[in-house]
């Protein structure tokens, strides 16, 4: 509220009701009236300034997944997408008629035991019967267990020569673990740890109830120190192949490494995917993942650190776009229609890559079936520079700048449009950082990178983790050459 001028016969109250418009008005009519012009020209122009403040929280109040990047799981619930169909009235679950799913039967060489049922006498007339079945009736019974631990015993035994009294002492087997728990125990600790994401302490009661091993507390980090350290060559393999690929896809999430700010950053290629925890989100971080020469095409968001790649060498993610376009929309007014028009050409241009993706649309005939989305994009962005809304218009100034990159998958096979190769692993991460509120050295952060990258590239290659966690740790304690991430050439 403004004061009332001096001279205004007007009861206080009403001044107080009075719009605020209306009173920078009466303001600005007596101030005329008295020379004082510069005094309303300063009071508009706090008013406009304070109209935009206004507009700009009133955006970032409403920010949610679909029009930014914040995560589904910070949507208030009005935002959440519920569905909206009439209930059919009929049970949940699977309808009667539907095909069925069961189990599959176990091949007879995998059957650890067979108990057959057999009659002995007809139930009609109580004959006696020796015939066979050829195809029995068959139900699998799966059980688990009982786990005990195989506990080897190590003993070095010293013999005094009876020739000259000297002692000489027995040599420890090389396969032999340097400390309390064997190749596969640690390969399991690792595991449950990088690909579970479980905590220690949960670690540790698992491995008593389940698998009746007694391990310290303590110990469970001790022992996936060790699973790191069995892990250093191949993962460092796996880091030279991804800077060698022709495409990878990166991106970065915060993370924390005791009271210091670092971020962990992920490089995904189609078949192998690396993490590193870096103390930067620069540029220097993008070096530290891809190296000094990475000479292939990188699919990313719009952030700063990836400015100074090749446009021709980038792809945009358009995922990131869409939520850009939905922003314009909730802006309502001009952006909004631009929104909804870029959101269109979105719609047409997905529609067509799944069409590729599926083969009902051949690769050749791609790029002229998208020329024209290309084109109407380009003329709604150059629209958008013009529009009243700031955030509009720089956003579409920004996308503009960039416009190269948001085509490369037109022309280049084997790129994606979205950045969701890179944003899948990464949320394993981002689960990692949320329960234990990241690492507490840099031992620890080096365990996050191995651990990740060996289990995320396995899974890439449908290759079972634990077995390959259980060979690395056993090369590790005989000093032999480890097991390797690349995918093979079959």
């Amino acid at each position: 509220m403004l004061n009332l001028p001096p001279g205004l016969s007007l009861p206080a109250e009403d001044w107080e009701r009075t719009p605020l418009s209306v009173q920078v008005v009466v303001l600005a009519l007596w101030h005329e009236n008295r020379g004082f012009k510069p005094q309303v020209t300063a009071l508009e122009e706090q008013m406009t300034t304070l109209q935009v403040e206004v507009e700009r929280l009133r955006e970032q109040v409403n920010k949610n997944s679909r029009n930014s990047s914040k995560p589904p799981s910070s949507d208030p619930p009005q935002v959440r997408k519920y569905s909206k169909r009439e209930k059919s009235g009929r049970k949940r679950g699977g309808q009667k008629g539907h095909p069925g799913k069961g189990r599959r039967l176990a091949p007879p060489e995998r059957v650890s035991r067979v108990v057959a049922s057999k009659p002995t006498s007809c139930q009609q007339c109580g004959a006696l019967l020796l015939g066979e079945d050829p195809s029995p009736r068959r139900h699998q019974v799966s059980e688990l267990p009982r786990v005990e631990p195989e506990i080897t015993e190590y003993q070095q035994h010293t013999v005094t020569c009876l020739a000259c009294g000297a002692q000489t002492g027995g040599e420890w087997p090389a396969e032999m673990s340097g400390g309390s728990f064997g190749p596969r125990t640690q390969a399991m600790i690792g595991y449950l740890g990088g690909r579970f994401g479980m905590s220690d302490r949960d670690t540790q009661e698992l491995m008593e109830v389940a698998f009746h091993t007694d391990i310290s507390l303590g110990s469970v980090p001790a022992q996936e120190r060790q699973v790191s350290v069995a892990l250093a060559q191949p993962v460092q393999e796996a880091q030279e192949y991804v800077r060698q690929q022709a495409y990878a896809n990166v991106d970065e999430t915060g993370w924390r490494q005791m009271d210091r700010r670092a971020w962990l950053w992920v490089a995904a290629t189609s078949l192998v995917t690396v993490f590193v925890v870096v103390g930067t989100r620069s540029a220097a971080g993008l070096k530290r993942l891809l190296g000094e020469s990475f000479r292939g095409i990188v699919g990313s968001d719009r952030w700063s650190a990836y400015r100074g790649l090749d446009l021709l060498h980038r792809q945009l993610c358009w995922a990131h776009l869409k939520r850009e376009f939905q922003a314009f929309v909730d802006r309502g007014g001009e952006s909004g229609i631009i929104g909804n028009l870029l959101l269109a050409q979105v719609k047409a241009m997905f529609e067509l890559w799944y069409r590729v993706r599926d083969g009902t649309l051949s690769r050749a005939d791609f790029p002229g079936s998208m020329q024209p989305i290309q084109a109407e994009v380009r003329g709604l962005l150059r629209i958008g520079i013009l529009l009243d809304h700031p955030g509009t218009r720089q956003t579409c100034r920004n996308i503009l700048s960039l416009e190269p990159a948001l085509w490369t998958f037109v022309a280049q096979e084997g790129v994606e449009p979205t950045n969701n190769a890179a944003e899948r692993p990464l949320r394993r991460g981002v689960i990692w950082r949320r329960r234990s509120f990241g690492t507490q050295s840099e031992a620890g952060s080096v365990f996050v990178e191995r651990i990740l990258t060996a289990v995320i590239t396995l899974r890439q290659q449908k290759r079972d983790v634990l077995d390959f966690l259980t060979e690395a740790c056993k090369a590790n304690i005989s000093d032999a050459h480890a097991p390797s991430l690349l995918p093979t050439t079959s």
